[in-house]
């Protein structure tokens, strides 16, 4: 077949594109805190900043052109009841660029507009996705995925460059930046509860979501590991020194729970790649970003507590990340070189 024309990768372009710049951007970050420790990481994460920068702008061309040029299509989309919920991850990932600019950058000014645009973002597409979600009559228990949780998953990274960031603000900002931080972190929460029980309700009475959505799976760690962070990185802003004890004991109960199901999502790919229904498509992305949560997770916790036995599961999980990044990355450039990755799935 030849090569598909921007025009006909643009009309189709998916927007779970950008879970790429999230997951690198995520590897990026905790690399950078391993530095600190390792200093020879710190090259191969000042690499991966410009990259994961590079890439943003790259992917962003062809998803803009899909507004302008196809919006008809763009709006088929978010009305779906499974792909719209990955429109979130174009504004997610300029959130955890937001971060990356304000830790390899000296350009401050740059991790602020991108922190604004992402939060506008994220409440536009957290509204708009669950608006047609809650008006849709063709939403089945079949459509409920852990993809669910990635609009409250961009609601609750907010304060995880938000808080960073507000020392860099003018006095009458930092209120409102704390405000909207923690309306996100406070909506995003609540919806990961309510969503938890609809989709393990799935995984307990109905069949398991397979073949390219197997990855979904591990979205379950995301917000496992950046609730705590951004409740943390909240809390270092506010007048409440009890509470930031609180959060972590807070964290280490949704560490736990991480643990237990990184097996668990570890158990269930390996299943699936054993039977044959794990066909390679940019869903293995979802492999990245929330492992990536859960490494920095456990490289804070390890911080706050002195425990080596934290530190310990963040590195191996660490390492699991670069596995899968590397593994996914080279995937997907294959498939970007022969171009059957800007084909629909059947």
């Amino acid at each position: 077949m030849p090569y598909p024309k921007f025009s006909e990768i643009a009309r189709s372009f998916a927007p779970g594109w950008f879970a790429a710049v999230m997951g690198t951007g995520v590897l990026a970050l905790t690399t950078h805190t391993l530095a600190l420790r390792w200093p020879l990481l710190a090259l191969p994460a000042l690499a991966l900043h410009w990259f994961n920068s590079a890439l943003f702008v790259l992917l962003a061309a062809p998803w803009l052109v899909r507004w302008l040029r196809f919006r008809e299509a763009a709006l088929q989309t978010l009305k779906h009841p499974v792909q719209a919920n990955f429109y979130p991850t174009f504004s997610i990932a300029l959130l955890v660029l937001a971060a990356q600019w304000l830790l390899f950058s000296p350009h401050v000014a740059i991790a602020l507009a991108l922190w604004w645009l992402g939060v506008v973002l994220t409440f536009a597409f957290s509204f708009a996705v669950l608006f047609f979600m809650f008006r849709g009559e063709q939403v089945t228990l079949e459509h409920v995925t852990p993809a669910q949780f990635i609009p409250a998953v961009g609601l609750v990274v907010m304060p995880l460059a938000g808080g960073p960031l507000l020392p860099y603000m003018p006095e009458g900002m930092r209120e409102i930046a704390l405000t909207v931080s923690a309306v996100g972190l406070g909506a995003g929460s609540m919806m990961y509860v309510g969503l938890l029980g609809i989709t393990l309700f799935r995984k307990y009475l109905h069949k398991p979501a397979q073949g390219i959505l197997t990855p979904t799976v591990w979205i379950h760690l995301a917000p496992l590991g950046v609730i705590p962070l951004s409740l943390t990185n909240l809390l270092e802003h506010l007048p409440f020194p009890a509470a930031r004890e609180a959060a972590t004991v807070l964290m280490l109960l949704f560490w736990g729970f991480g643990v237990w199901w990184l097996v668990m999502a570890s158990l269930l790919t390996l299943a699936a790649r054993v039977a044959g229904q794990l066909p390679f498509a940019l869903s293995w992305w979802g492999f990245t970003f929330p492992l990536g949560a859960f490494v920095a997770e456990s490289l804070r916790l390890s911080a706050a507590l002195g425990w080596g036995s934290t530190f310990a599961v963040g590195v191996a999980a660490w390492l699991l990340l670069c596995v899968l990044w590397a593994l996914t990355l080279f995937r997907t450039v294959r498939g970007v070189a022969s171009g059957e990755i800007f084909r629909p799935h059947p």
